[in-house]
């Protein structure tokens, strides 16, 4: 029942990668696809926040037996 820290290793690996392919296309003067691929990158990590909380009311709901 303890919490997976993977979910929280995937966000930040790719909060990383993110960060570097923003720098990168900002050095060599594409400043919309960085600022493209930094929107990419925050969509796909609020859809693994989603899914967390998704489970998270589930228990809650399992907990106080609201099925």
């Amino acid at each position: 029942m303890g919490f997976d820290v993977n979910i929280v290793f995937q966000i930040a690996g790719l909060g990383i990668i993110v960060a570097m392919f923003h720098s990168v296309l900002k050095m060599i003067g594409k400043e919309d696809y960085a600022h493209w691929v930094t929107l990419i990158g925050f969509v796909v990590a609020l859809f693994l926040v989603i899914s967390l909380l998704d489970d998270l009311f589930q228990k809650v709901k399992g907990v106080f037996l609201f099925k």
